[in-house]
Parts: C-alpha cells; sequence; structure tokens
C-alpha cells in the first residue's frame, strides 16, 4: 500500500519546487525539495569553499524562518551540487533537499503546513539562492534568465 505523498509550489520562477512525505498516515517528517540549475558569473579558484558557505547560509535561513511550534529545531540539509564541475559558461543542476521532523500531529493537506513550508522555501530562494554573488539561477538548463 502506497503511503508516500508529494505536493508541488509553483511559487519560484527560476527553480522547481516540491514537499513529501514516505508516510501521510502517520505524518512525523516532511522533506523539502527546490532543484535548479546555476551558471557561475566568474571562475573561482575553490569552490568547495563556496558551496560550503552557501549550505551554511541555508542552514542559518531556515533555523531563522522555520515555525519552532510546528517543526523541531533539528534537520537534514543535503546539498547537491557538484564543485568539481562548475566553470564560468556552464551550467550546473542544484538539488537541495530538506527533512523537517513535526512536533504534533497534523494533516499532509494542512494549508497551515504548505504556507509555513512555502515561506521556508521563498526565504532560502530569495535569501541564499537568487541572491548570490558567486552565480544566477535558471529553473531549467537552456532557459532564459527573466528579471
Amino acid at each position: 500500500m502506497k503511503k508516500g505523498k508529494t505536493s508541488k509550489l509553483n511559487i519560484l520562477p527560476h527553480a522547481k519546487t516540491y514537499f513529501g512525505t514516505v508516510d501521510s498516515k502517520e505524518l512525523k517528517s516532511i522533506y523539502v525539495v527546490i532543484q535548479c540549475w546555476i551558471e557561475p558569473n566568474d571562475d573561482y579558484e575553490n569552490w568547495t569553499r563556496i558551496i560550503g558557505n552557501l549550505e551554511r547560509k541555508i542552514k542559518h535561513t531556515i533555523l531563522e524562518v522555520q515555525d519552532n511550534i510546528l517543526f523541531q529545531k533539528f534537520n537534514i540539509l543535503d546539498l547537491d551540487l557538484r564543485s568539481s564541475g562548475i566553470k564560468k559558461g556552464k551550467r550546473s543542476f542544484v538539488n537541495l533537499e530538506v527533512t523537517f521532523f513535526l512536533k504534533d500531529d497534523i494533516d499532509f493537506k494542512s494549508p497551515i503546513l504548505k504556507d509555513r513550508v512555502k515561506k521556508i522555501v521563498y526565504n532560502v530562494y530569495k535569501y541564499d539562492l537568487s541572491n548570490s554573488k558567486y552565480f544566477d539561477v535558471y529553473k531549467t538548463k537552456n532557459s532564459i534568465k527573466i528579471t
């Protein structure tokens, strides 16, 4: 019997976003996914450090905006961005997945849950991804930047 569910969030112009759970019957955790493509503005020597700093900024943003009444304080963040292939003029795929653990029982289809997730996704995108001085964000590999 299938228990997992996902729900699309069409709130960002340059990223695909959705959230879901592996067990909607006994909802204990949800995952939030942001997928996009980045293109560097310049060539930098240490992309590993830049990606590490980006991951740290995202963690801080999430801790600032997450609802501590709904979610537990700790979460699991997985930023999948390969530093080895990043170079100017070439786009790289980014997959950001964050797992949140819920404090209380709540329905997966709850508007409160969806609203809190949208707030987190919007803030991570606005302050950490699209506001980066190192790269531009795109929805697809070949899309044009819309400002």
